[in-house]
C-alpha cells in the first residue's frame, strides 16, 4: 500500500523526527510525533506548532476575468476581495451541496492564490478547467510548492525573526515574503482557531525552512491527530466528514461565509451553483442542521454515532468527535433535525449500544484567538 501514497518534501523530515506515520488523503502523513497528540496539542495552545500541510492544493488564476470566472462556481464575494486578502470560499453543484471548500487570496496582478483540500485537489482542478478555463489560466503548482502552518501565540514572535514585516500582518492577510532568501506566499491565517501562518513556499526550499522553523526554542512539530482536535475545538469543519457534496452551506450552518454581496438580495445574487436551492433553504429552513454537541461524561463520541432523543428516536448523527485536550473533555459536531437544534438542548449519542448525554452547544468550544489588529 505504501509504495502507492505520495509523499510531500518534508517526508524525510518525519521520519527523522520519529513521526508515526498513516496514509492520509493519498499522502504518507505524519500523525504524531513522539511528544504525542495530548501535548502537540496543548504545546501548539500554549507556544506554536508547526504543521507540514503540503498535501493540500495549491492553484493559481490568472488573468483579468479570473475574479469574476471564479464567482460563477463560489458563493463568495470575489470581485471585489482586496489585494492582499483572502476569503473563505465554496466551491457548490447544482443542488447546493458543497464539492469542496478552499481559500482564495488575491495576490494582485490578476492573479489569485488558491488551496484546496488534499483529497478533492484533482476534480477542483478538472472542476476550474472545465467551467473557468477558457476565462483565465488555471494553474497547479502541486507540485511546485509546500505549504507549512506555523500555529500558536508565539508564531509572530517566531516568524518575524526571518521576516520583521509579517508581524503588522492581520488575519485573513497574504503577502509575498522572503523567507531564507525564498519568495514565499505568507498569511495570517490557520486551522486550529489560534493565530498563525500558513507558508507557501517552493518545494526544494521546504525541508529548511521547515528545520529553520523547529530550531526556534517555542516551535514543535505537529501531526494530524492534533490538527484535528485543534480545528474540531474550534468549531472548523473538515471537508468530507462534517459536509459533502449531499450537505449545502445553510445545513453545515456556514451561512455567514455566502458574502452578502451575493446574497438572494444582494447586488450580485445568485449567480453559483445550487443559488435557488440555497436561497430557498435561508428563507425556508432546512431539515437538518450542523451543531455543536458536548458530551456530558467523559466517554468520546466518535464520527457516526447516532444520535437520539429522550424516547429513543433517531435524530442525527456526529459528523465529528474526539477529546479536547483543551477543554479537558469530549467534543463533538453533528448533524440533528432542525427542532433539536436549540442551544441547550438535551440529547443521547449511542456509543457501543450504550447511551451518552449530551447538550447542544456554541461553537467554537475554545474561543479563536485570530490577531485581527
Amino acid at each position: 500500500m505504501s509504495e502507492t501514497l505520495h509523499k510531500t518534501p518534508l517526508h524525510a523530515l518525519h521520519l527523522e523526527l520519529g513521526a508515526r506515520m498513516v496514509p492520509f488523503a493519498g499522502y504518507d502523513m505524519p500523525v504524531q510525533y513522539p511528544l504525542g497528540v495530548l501535548k502537540e496539542h496543548l504545546h501548539t495552545r500554549d507556544q506554536a506548532g508547526l504543521f507540514d500541510v503540503s498535501h493540500m492544493g495549491q492553484i493559481l488564476l490568472r488573468g483579468s476575468d479570473a475574479a469574476s470566472a471564479l464567482e460563477t462556481l463560489v458563493p463568495v464575494d470575489i470581485v471585489d476581495l482586496p489585494v492582499g486578502m483572502q476569503r473563505y470560499a465554496m466551491f457548490t453543484n447544482e443542488q447546493g451541496g458543497i464539492l469542496d471548500d478552499l481559500m482564495v487570496a488575491n495576490l494582485g496582478d490578476d492573479t489569485l492564490f488558491l488551496v484546496v483540500n488534499a483529497a478533492c485537489k484533482d476534480q477542483d482542478l478538472a472542476h476550474l478547467r472545465q467551467h473557468i478555463g477558457t476565462r483565465c489560466e488555471v494553474l497547479d503548482l502541486f507540485e511546485e510548492r509546500a505549504l507549512l502552518a506555523l500555529q500558536g501565540p508565539a508564531a509572530v514572535k517566531v516568524l518575524q525573526r526571518l521576516a520583521p514585516e509579517v508581524a503588522h500582518m492581520t488575519f485573513m492577510q497574504l503577502r509575498p515574503v522572503q523567507l531564507l532568501g525564498q519568495e514565499c506566499f505568507v498569511s495570517r491565517s490557520g486551522y486550529t482557531g489560534e493565530d498563525g501562518y500558513e507558508i507557501s513556499v517552493p518545494a526544494a526550499a521546504a525541508e529548511s525552512l521547515a528545520r529553520r522553523l523547529l530550531a526556534e526554542p517555542e516551535v514543535q512539530p505537529i501531526g494530524l491527530g492534533a490538527r484535528d482536535s485543534l480545528r474540531l475545538e474550534a468549531g472548523l469543519c473538515l471537508y468530507g466528514h462534517d459536509m459533502d457534496s449531499g450537505t449545502t452551506p445553510i445545513e453545515a450552518s456556514l451561512l455567514w461565509a455566502i458574502s452578502k454581496v451575493r446574497r438572494a438580495d444582494g447586488a450580485r445574487a445568485g449567480g453559483f451553483p445550487g443559488a435557488q436551492q440555497v436561497f430557498a433553504q435561508q428563507q425556508q429552513g432546512v431539515p437538518r442542521k450542523r451543531v455543536g454537541l458536548l458530551p456530558q461524561e467523559r466517554t468520546p463520541v466518535r464520527e457516526g454515532a447516532d444520535i437520539i432523543d429522550a424516547s429513543g428516536k433517531a435524530v442525527g448523527k456526529v459528523c465529528s468527535g474526539g477529546f479536547g485536550p483543551t477543554l479537558g473533555g469530549p467534543v463533538a459536531m453533528g448533524y440533528v433535525e432542525s427542532e433539536h437544534a436549540a442551544l441547550d438542548t438535551s440529547l443521547f449519542a449511542v456509543v457501543r449500544g450504550k447511551q451518552v448525554a449530551l447538550k447542544v452547544s456554541k461553537m467554537p468550544f475554545v474561543a479563536q484567538r485570530y490577531y485581527r489588529g
